[in-house]
């Protein structure tokens, strides 16, 4: 037995906890020019620590680039705009929720 969610009180394997989270996220990515002309990218406005944690090494992981998340934003070395954002719709999210 998995045991059961704090949150809502269901046993773990039918919890819907995690994917209502995801629906009530308002995720901004953005692309900012840095010192000598770098590109860093933005993503920011997730929910918890350790959502965005396990995001960031995920992203870092797929498009091959350092990167760092501080609190609940995460920032990756380059332009990947575009590439994070079809990346979080593969992951779950939804269009709407994502400011790109």
């Amino acid at each position: 037995m998995e045991g059961i969610c704090e949150k809502c009180g269901l046993p773990k394997n039918i919890c819907v906890c995690t994917q209502i989270t995801k629906e009530a996220q308002k995720i901004k990515v953005q692309v900012v020019k840095r010192m000598f002309g770098k590109y860093v990218t933005l993503v920011s406005g997730l929910e918890n620590e350790q959502e965005a944690k396990n995001l960031a090494k995920q992203l870092k992981k797929k498009f091959a680039c350092g990167g760092t998340q501080h609190g609940t934003s995460i920032e990756l070395q380059g332009g990947h705009k575009d590439k994070v954002f079809g990346f979080l719709l593969k992951e779950g999210y939804k269009a709407d929720q994502i400011d790109a």
